[in-house]
């Protein structure tokens, strides 16, 4: 008898032991945890904290440990205002309310097998929140379901805010690369260097990395495809309702002096006569205070010269390339009246302009007008950067491009369905994790997240969404324009709103 319950606290302990995968790092060992068959590491160091005399600097190596790190929950989002739910975006979408710390420079890994001889393509994926929020651990971003497709799914954080891009003489006198600012998009390149060094131990294939973000995540995406700093670590690129190619009143050029000039004005409204007074302050005072600089910058070094004049030139990282936008992609606030948008437009534009954009956006009565001011705001913050980067890619580069519209409206609580599909609405579907997302979807959306889930995952692997079962995707090519509407019935067909996006091309030069 005693011979047996021996025999079985053995098998026990090796149960238990089964459910707690442990995978060598460069840095040391980490184990993770089971989730339906999927090991899950979260909260692995892939850079030092960036705290203290590190906070503006670039990131800097990690420290090696000793024994076995536990990485089963998610480490501290970057510093930013507490997560409060707004408009559509339920809590699903956001960071979780706590930790949020200066010490977050640390990514999770979704595998279906470490211990597996094929190694499995991987995915690096960037988060949104318009480079000021944002974290790896929002519920929307589980990567449980893209690993279930045989592909190693990798979500990073990155500082944000102030932290993550202020710009200043002293930090540029003090930095090796005769620069500064930019911080957020560092820590994007140490994490794909780290997923270069690591990722075989966890079943991915280092030469099949590809990245993918939405929102500020998707401008990111395009920075990245621009800057040498990222070269080869890459060789494929996905952008969800975003880019950053063109000037924009969002996303100004703006060049390492004038951020510097910037940062000056930052320390001085805090009373601090240089840098190392600066970092002394409190990561909350630094939140607090008005100023500085939120958002990539052309600073010479992560950014040589603008990302037109990188494609222009044909120096981008030439990967294949997946990019969209959303239906009701908007960004503007409430509709004004028929009248008001006249007015607006005249301001914005001039007399003759707006003249062309109201004959593309037309205001013949306020609800006319209301549709239009809709159109505009997603043409002009999202949809035309995409369409230009398509298609100044295709005329520089060797990579094919694939273009989406997601248009499925999502069901909702009360008043949610006014906002269609909305900003951030595609990202449950395309990594398949509507589980995640507290609404009442249909055997309608569920088939949609399949598809498109499977259209990603296609791309990922191969650099062309098509597969199986799947309704035909073109290539854009620029001259039959074909996309694919992604909506209750999916079908490929000439991009929608191309005239209208000539026009907006043609008023914003």
């Amino acid at each position: 008898m005693k011979y047996f319950f021996g025999c079985l606290l053995l098998l026990v302990s090796a149960f238990t032991l089964a459910q707690k995968p442990v995978v060598q790092t460069q840095s040391g060992k980490v184990e993770g945890y089971l989730e339906n068959n999927i090991e899950v590491y979260k909260g692995i160091p892939f850079a030092a904290p960036p705290v203290g005399a590190l906070r503006w600097k670039a990131p800097q190596p990690v420290a090696a440990w000793k024994g076995i790190k536990k990485c089963i929950a998610f480490s501290a989002s970057p510093v930013q205002p507490k997560p409060v739910p707004f408009m559509v975006w339920s809590k699903e979408y956001l960071i979780p309310e706590e930790p949020i710390n200066e010490d977050c420079l640390y990514l999770n890994v979704w595998t279906s097998g470490s211990a597996k001889a094929a190694r499995k393509p991987v995915l690096v994926y960037i988060y949104g929140g318009g480079f000021r929020s944002g974290g790896a651990g929002c519920p929307i971003y589980d990567g449980v379901s893209t690993a279930q497709k045989d592909i190693v799914f990798v979500s990073i954080n990155y500082r944000v805010g102030v932290f993550g891009f202020l710009a200043h003489p002293g930090l540029t006198k003090e930095s090796p690369n005769h620069s500064s600012g930019n911080y957020g998009l560092l820590d994007m390149v140490a994490a794909l260097i780290w997923v270069q060094k690591n990722i075989a131990a966890f079943g991915g294939d280092p030469d099949k990395v590809n990245i993918a973000g939405q929102s500020a995540g998707a401008f990111a995406v395009n920075f990245l495809c621009a800057s040498p700093l990222a070269k080869g670590l890459f060789n494929g690129a996905i952008a969800e309702s975003g880019g950053s190619i063109l000037q924009s009143s969002l996303r100004p050029s703006l060049h390492l002096a004038d951020a510097e000039k910037t940062g000056v004005q930052f320390a001085q409204d805090l009373q601090c006569a240089d840098i190392n007074a600066l970092r002394k302050k409190s990561a909350e005072e630094i939140l607090q205070a008005k100023g500085g600089i939120s958002f990539p910058i052309e600073d010479g070094y992560f950014l040589t010269s603008s990302i037109m004049d990188t494609y222009q030139q044909g120096k981008q990282n030439d990967v294949p390339l997946l990019l969209g936008w959303n239906k009701e992609d908007i960004v503007a606030g409430p509709p004004v009246s028929a009248a008001e948008y006249r007015k607006q437009l005249k301001e914005q534009f001039g007399e003759d302009r707006s003249a062309k954009v109201l004959a593309a956006y037309p205001a013949d009565n306020d609800e006319v007008a209301a549709a239009s001011q809709k159109a505009l705001s997603r043409d002009e913050t999202f949809a035309v950067q995409a369409y230009v980067w398509a298609n100044t890619q295709l005329k520089t580069g060797k990579s094919a491009v694939y273009i989406y519209n997601f248009n499925r409206a999502l069901p909702g609580y009360t008043k949610a369905t006014e906002y269609g599909a909305f900003h951030t609405a595609e990202v449950a579907f395309a990594y398949d994790n509507l589980k995640q997302v507290d609404r009442p979807f249909t055997a309608v959306d569920h088939t949609l997240a399949h598809d498109i889930s499977g259209y990603w995952a296609n791309f990922i692997k191969t650099g062309n969404p098509n597969g199986k079962l799947l309704t035909t995707w073109d290539k854009y090519t620029g001259t039959e324009n074909n996309v694919i509407i992604l909506d209750q019935v999916i079908q490929s067909k000439p991009l929608p709103g191309k005239n209208q996006l000539e026009v907006l091309l043609q008023v914003m030069k």
